[in-house]
């Protein structure tokens, strides 16, 4: 298997990189420098920048709006974005919706939907997750009831990043009780200005006012609405994971963080030297560089498959559980490199150097890298049963 890049491929990665250090807005860039917690006007102006350039969906076929790429060029570019420390575009209509309407969705709902997911138009979010459905996701509890020419919506969703920012939200929904409980499930559009839903923003322990519950009282749905077949939504469930699963790996923003703490440890004096040259420290580091390297290797094995057309398998668990530990690593590497300094929280400025004031919030809300997209725990014992073939607990191997 050849896990090089071909000439023409590292002149696109020049290219992708030019490109950026020349478009990236100069206040969106000195943000990046110090702490990259982009507000979501931020995002939104980098998002129609990459749409002007016609780069805003590089997984999408020219036919619908992308650009047509291949994997490989996908990839370098999204490494390019996430080690340039651009803002991160939300993913929820990009990669997740948006894609998973051109496999399953109607003409209609391609032409409804896909054009103001590219221009910005309309903002999505998820609805996956409910305060008892978690990684076990099947067990959702939010119902969706046959009226006629609608549904009839009640429940709660949780963790629905940026809904109080969105226009639209994409849910998955239980239309039927009688089966077992991964076949009544269905994938159901709903708009968030329906009457009966209710969003509530949470502030987390990273100071991030990203989250929140998303509430359905006796919301109407169009039955038009559905993408794809009426309780036969776990199948698209587990297809938008494999690629949000993959997208956490997050290599290119790991290898970014792997440099801020080395400029941190660089401005770092302990016992009259600089951190950066003490040997414990370095051996720290180049050890987290090595584990960085092992999962770039895996990243390019699962690429070189969806070069030959493969969906992403049971492998992107792995790339899942080894990218969240490794962001993980980072943070804890660079609270430690800030030592004293990494028990300060929003203060004033100057108390500490700018590179290091969003250190403690980044460390906080990396702790969730393990946890949604499916929790590590979950992704192995996907691992144990489709890769390895071990037996499922308590269950016997026939």
């Amino acid at each position: 298997m050849d896990l090089s890049f071909t000439p023409e491929q590292e002149a696109f990665r020049e290219e992708v990189r030019s490109w950026i250090a020349s478009a990236l807005p100069p206040h969106l860039a000195a943000k990046a420098e110090v702490d990259g917690n982009f507000s979501m006007p931020e995002i939104m102006e980098w998002h129609k920048i990459l749409y002007a350039k016609g780069w805003v969906a590089p997984h999408w076929p020219k036919e619908v709006g992308g650009p047509g790429w291949d994997a490989a060029h996908r990839f370098i570019f999204s490494e390019e974005l996430e080690k340039a420390g651009t803002p991160q575009l939300s993913p929820f209509g990009l990669v997740m919706v948006g894609p998973l309407i051109i496999q399953f969705g109607t003409d209609a709902q391609k032409q409804r939907y896909l054009p103001k997911i590219l221009s910005g138009e309309e903002v999505w979010c998820q609805g996956y997750s409910e305060p008892n459905a978690g990684s076990d996701l099947a067990s959702l509890r939010t119902t969706a009831e046959d009226a006629g020419d609608h549904f009839v919506v009640n429940g709660q969703k949780t963790w629905t990043t940026y809904a109080q920012y969105a226009d639209w939200i994409f849910c998955l929904v239980r239309t039927n009780q009688e089966v077992k409980k991964q076949a009544g499930i269905s994938f159901l559009l709903i708009d968030l200005k329906s009457e009966g839903v209710d969003v509530k923003p949470m502030l987390t322990s990273g100071h991030t006012p990203a989250f929140c519950d998303t509430y359905f009282d006796n919301v109407k749905v169009p039955k038009e609405n559905v993408v794809g077949k009426v309780d036969q939504g776990w199948t698209m469930a587990k297809a938008l994971l494999g690629h949000e699963r993959t997208m956490i790996a997050a290599v290119g923003q790991s290898t970014r963080e792997i440099g801020h703490i080395k400029r941190i440890a660089k401005n770092t004096l302990r016992g009259g030297k600089p951190l950066l040259e003490d040997d414990l420290f370095r051996a720290k580091v180049a050890r987290l560089e090595i584990e960085l390297e092992a999962l770039k290797m895996a990243n390019f094995r699962a690429l070189a498959g969806a070069q030959l057309g493969h969906a992403p398998g049971p492998e992107s668990s792995i790339l899942k559980l080894r990218g969240s530990e490794i962001l993980q690593k980072t943070q804890e590497l660079a609270m430690e490199a800030m030592g004293q300094n990494a028990l300060t929280w929003f203060n004033e400025d100057g108390v500490v150097p700018p590179n290091e004031e969003g250190v403690p919030s980044t460390f906080n809300y990396t702790r969730a890298t393990t946890i949604y997209g499916g929790s590590n725990e979950i992704q192995k014992n996907i691992i144990a049963k489709l890769i390895l073939g071990l037996p499922q607990p308590g269950k016997a191997k026939q």
